[in-house]
């Protein structure tokens, strides 16, 4: 995938554990679940272009 697309997905992820830090810290269930949204979701993105790339090879 491009770059532009791998450092979008990754900083996603890191918000996403920015969050939920912050939620675990505040004891706020509504910023850990989103931190984990986002967490996770910008991990399965990555994973997903790992696999184009793979198969483009």
């Amino acid at each position: 995938m491009s770059v532009g697309q791998t450092i979008k997905h990754k900083t996603q992820e890191l918000k996403g554990r920015i969050t939920e830090g912050i939620g675990r810290t505040t004891r706020n269930r509504r910023l850990r679940r989103e931190g984990r949204t986002d967490r996770v979701s910008g991990s399965l993105k990555r994973a997903g272009d790992k696999a184009k790339d793979a198969f483009r090879r």
